[in-house]
């Protein structure tokens, strides 16, 4: 069928509002294929009455408009966010590099996107997940601006031959994700005799949760910067404006320019800081339009006199449980660092010991960290778990075997819990105090290093 209108494809789409993927099926492809698209191709093929295809032209072609069927779950605070990233089509080197955004593949096969939405559940036979709502998504003149910007890096590293440089850590809304069976999954490129992994446009998984909050949970987010500010200027470059006019100042000195009331030590102190500098006072910062959608989480780093920071940097608690049983390509550690972009908001004390604002740094882990010193290091954690955990009781407590802060230099484990008796239990039985993921406070040194007041 030919759907003349937005609105008669829209009301069509809503006929699959309740129904699970097997009541849709007409053609057994759940019992025929465990294909990462499958779920997909089930609403091609069932519901809308169409062949699969790869065509380079959008699915609804005669409207503009791509289906796209996309998960997002339920977390453990009740919170709903995208299961994952939202992949698109796939990047022809060769051809994308002559392109204008208006021309590019990405623009026209996905400027308007059907998105129908159901909800993934662990204990739930992937045939009775539901439907839940559908969209027809067109991007917001703002995120079209960020999304124009990462699209022009990502063409700007192929023409410059580094196509095998690509990154998702390298843009903030559109990524340039991986997109094949495995690493010898490789294609040409066009300035450069080297094979580069073939990769797809995506919307960033943490963009694709703004719009599960936008659209299900009916949250509102707030933006910091204006259209004409996005059009002009960077993400980047107006955070660094917004921060610069406090450089110097002590904490109580901020709050008091921005007419706020905060205590230093409590560990709501710099949020508040933040959102009331930004111009959306008393906003969390989860629900800042700019950080949300480009998964911005600030870390607060206090450095000494000679520039050192005063500690490591802590992030989530391990889970054992989990870590024996992800690979690393799908590993939490991984995939936090890959989607993550981390706004450091560095003090630094002055020569009578009071800690002033230093500047900021918005910084996302290199990928050839990633790959070698960080996957080094989850090797390890998986090497002491897999040979067996060795608890040691000392003067000081109970030390075990897993990487310590001079094991490559960039991370470690150590505990973080309330106390000794805050404890987890190993895949081998044993009890552990709680255990994290740390940066050494050597590593966050050299990220900082280059911040100037």
């Amino acid at each position: 069928m030919i759907y003349e209108t937005e609105d008669e494809l829209l009301f069509k789409a809503r006929e699959a509002h309740g129904k699970t993927f097997r009541e849709i099926d007409q053609y057994s492809r759940l019992n025929n294929t465990r294909a990462t698209g499958a779920l997909g191709q089930i609403v091609e093929e069932s519901f809308f009455e169409y062949k699969v295809n790869s065509n380079a032209e959008a699915d609804f072609s005669n409207l503009g408009i791509e289906l796209k069927v996309t998960p997002f779950k339920q977390n453990n605070n009740k919170s709903l966010s995208a299961k994952e990233r939202l992949v698109l089509n796939i990047i022809n080197y060769m051809t994308e590099a002559e392109k204008s955004f208006y021309e590019s593949s990405f623009w026209k096969k996905n400027q308007k996107l059907l998105l129908m939405f159901y909800e993934w559940k662990k204990e739930v036979d992937r045939g009775d997940y539901k439907i839940i709502e559908t969209i027809l998504f067109k991007y917001p003149e703002e995120d079209l601006a960020v999304i124009k910007s990462d699209w022009t890096l990502i063409q700007a590293k192929i023409q410059a031959g580094l196509a095998h440089e690509l990154s998702e850590g390298d843009t903030l809304y559109l990524g340039a994700c991986t997109k094949g069976a495995n690493k010898n999954s490789l294609r040409e490129q066009p300035f450069s005799d080297e094979h580069a992994m073939q990769r797809a446009y995506s919307l960033k998984q943490s963009y694709m949760t703004a719009l599960v909050r936008q659209y299900i949970s009916k949250e509102k987010l707030v933006h910091f910067s204006s259209l004409e500010e996005l059009q002009e200027k960077s993400i980047e470059q107006l955070l660094n404006e917004r921060f610069e006019p406090f450089i110097g100042m002590t904490m109580e000195e901020m709050a008091l320019r921005l007419n706020i009331q905060i205590n230093p030590r409590n560990r709501s102190a710099v949020p508040n800081l933040i959102s009331a500098l930004l111009g959306v006072k008393g906003t969390k910062l989860d629900q800042i339009a700019e950080f949300a959608k480009a998964n911005i989480q600030f870390k607060t780093v206090r450095v000494q006199q000679n520039g050192r920071p005063k500690e490591s940097m802590s992030f989530k608690n391990i889970d054992f449980e989990e870590i024996v049983r992800e690979q690393w390509e799908d590993s939490y550690i991984r995939n936090y660092f890959v989607e993550t972009q981390i706004l450091f908001v560095v003090f630094q004390f002055d020569e009578q010991g009071v800690l002033r604002f230093k500047n900021i740094k918005l910084w996302h882990m290199p990928m050839q960290t990633i790959e070698r010193e960080l996957y080094e290091y989850w090797a390890e954690v998986r090497k002491v778990l897999d040979e067996g955990v060795i608890l040691t009781k000392t003067k000081k407590g109970v030390e075990n075997n897993f990487p310590k802060s001079d094991f490559n230099g960039v991370a470690h484990v150590r505990p973080k819990g309330a106390d000794g008796n805050d404890k987890v239990q190993l895949p081998d039985g044993q009890s552990i105090t709680k255990q994290c993921y740390w940066l050494n406070a050597s590593y966050i040194g050299r990220i900082v290093s280059d911040i100037e007041e």
